[in-house]
């Protein structure tokens, strides 16, 4: 490979200075670093790193989501395969690794290690210490996934214990999820050796985690967005942070990625090395990526933009062979295989109905942009006998119906989608992504439900007047389709979410992934019923022997 130069001016994140000079790169490495006067107007700087995200939640596989990122700068991400996992185990993430390494993007996976994430929903998988152990010895396996069960953690559960040990004794670190925890609880759960948070919401709960020794990951992606209330930590604690998406629906990777990030911080003022060592450097060292960082001898990896309060990226070189050019990557993929487990039969309206056995309900209270829930109690609206949804309160049917066994659909209610009519439904429903459904009626809902079911796979809109879908062919998750296909199917679907059904939310479809994550309190609907995250057990769709509350 002939030996390349790229002038301008080099951004040294280690010394923290910036120097007009020339980069050198032979055999796909940085050989020379040389100073040079007169440069075009550019700046070289290490590319960015997504500390912590589901590839998956792009509905891209991991080739074509590589497309969508290397155009924003980013040359790397640490990509946690559970959600693929929680539907096809060990099959699901060795699909992961194949399809990501016909392509430039150096993704590095993890081993999961919560599969199933509980007992209490019905996944396709389950991964045991043995097999994340197996994972664990796999050289392209570079830690171990988010340990959400922290009760576990906290209470020494064996299980637990092991995996924790396995990634240990590989000198692999070890990533958290403990959303809430606080104080000598979090204390304790970063001494079992889990390093990292990606969960915090406040600067108490984040503060609490550095002084227990933890890294926090800023994150803002589709659903859960933390940036606002987290980047104060960047004046005190720089060293300690990285940026993160955590899960990125296909219609943001085409607005930014982790340059998004950069830029929102650098307008707030926080100093630029700071802000660019988070986004380059510390993921690196905390990981032990195989990423340059513009040092001679370092893998080629870099990006080039335009100014560095713009922050528009120009070209973006990996291994040095330039990938992306003025916003566009410049390789393709060939469409991937699709695996999947997708056994879940049609549904008829009456399959949905709710039989009144009280008169107030309890109902999920939904947030844009959360992954947190409320409760609400409210009067109960009966026809015929049964609980019905009422849009004009935004009181709406939730249901979900088991993709991988045949059983009864499980239903609730649930506020703030804001739908006026009509249905939405997804196979992404976190953690296990059995089939979800929001809807003004149990008709619509049905339409909704069964046209993923049509495609083993998919979200959908249901209007009063048809039916659209995005099939997800692969597990139920992701499409086989290029990027720039997925995205504009996947924003057409959220207008008419938004325009046709009348919802206020900002990303209806993300929001609605995340009603059944039994992990995240408050309220839940997992396949086996309505679930009260803060008790972590069953609880009743009504409320008995109390009025309501709101």
């Amino acid at each position: 490979m002939p030996e390349t130069t790229h002038a301008g001016y080099i951004v040294d994140l280690h010394a923290r200075s910036i120097r007009p000079g020339v980069v050198h790169v032979r055999d796909g490495r940085i050989a020379a670093l040389e100073s040079a006067e007169d440069v075009p107007h550019r700046f070289l700087l290490p590319g960015l790193i997504d500390a912590h995200v589901h590839v998956e939640s792009s509905m891209l596989a991991p080739s074509e989501f590589a497309r969508a990122a290397v155009p924003h700068g980013t040359v790397a991400t640490v990509s946690d395969p559970h959600e693929i996992a929680n539907v096809l185990g060990k099959a699901g993430v060795r699909f992961m690794l194949e399809d990501a390494s016909r392509v430039p993007l150096k993704i590095s996976f993890g081993a999961p290690s919560c599969v199933p994430a509980t007992p209490f929903e019905t996944a396709g998988a389950a991964l045991g210490p043995d097999d994340v152990a197996t994972l664990l010895d796999d050289p392209a396996i570079g830690y171990l996934s988010e340990m959400m069960n922290y009760p576990g953690v906290l209470s020494g559960d064996a299980e637990v214990q092991a995996k924790l040990e396995a990634a240990q004794a590989r000198g692999l670190p070890v990533d958290g999820h403990a959303p809430g925890l606080r104080g000598a609880e979090a204390e304790r759960y970063a001494a079992a050796g889990i390093s990292t948070e990606h969960e915090c919401t406040t600067l108490a709960e984040a503060r609490d985690k550095l002084a227990a020794g933890m890294h926090i990951l800023i994150r803002d992606g589709s659903a859960a967005q933390n940036f606002d209330a987290l980047i104060p930590l960047m004046a005190e604690a720089p060293e300690r942070l990285m940026f993160c998406t955590d899960d990125a629906h296909p219609d943001m990777l085409r607005r930014g990625h982790i340059d998004r990030l950069v830029r929102r911080a650098l307008a707030r003022g926080y100093n630029r090395f700071d802000v660019l060592r988070a986004a380059c450097v510390h993921p690196v060292t905390h990981y032990s990526l195989d990423v340059g960082l513009l040092r001679v001898g370092d893998p080629a990896d870099f990006i080039v933009v335009d100014d560095l309060n713009a922050f528009t990226v120009q070209a973006t070189y990996i291994d040095g062979q330039r990938v992306s050019e003025n916003g566009t990557a410049n390789f393709s993929a060939t469409p991937p295989e699709t695996p999947n487990a997708f056994h879940a039969a049609p549904v008829e309206p009456a399959d949905l109905e709710v039989p009144a056995t009280g008169d107030t309900l309890r109902v999920i209270e939904a947030a844009d942009h959360q992954l947190t829930t409320g409760e609400a109690h409210l009067p109960a609206t009966i026809v015929d006998g049964a609980a019905v949804a009422d849009p004009a309160r935004d009181v709406l049917k939730l249901a979900v119906i088991n993709r991988y066994v045949d059983a009864p659909p499980a239903t609730a209610f649930v506020r703030g989608f804001g739908l006026e009519r009509g249905a939405m439904a997804s196979s992404v429903a976190h953690d296990s992504h059995n089939v979800i459904a929001v809807g003004a009626n149990d008709d619509a809902l049905a339409r909704a439900i069964n046209a993923v079911i049509a495609e083993t796979g998919g979200i959908s809109v249901a209007t009063p007047e048809d039916v659209a879908c995005l099939p997800l062919p692969i597990a139920g998750l992701m499409s086989a389709a290029p990027f720039e296909t997925v995205a504009t199917r996947y924003e057409a679907l959220s207008r008419r979410v938004q325009d046709e059904l009348g919802s206020p939310m900002e990303a209806p479809f993300m929001t609605l992934s995340f009603m059944a994550l039994l992990v995240i309190p408050s309220l839940k609907l997992s396949d086996q019923g309505l679930f009260d995250g803060d008790a972590f057990a069953f609880t009743d769709v009504f409320v008995r022997n109390k009025p309501p509350t709101v």
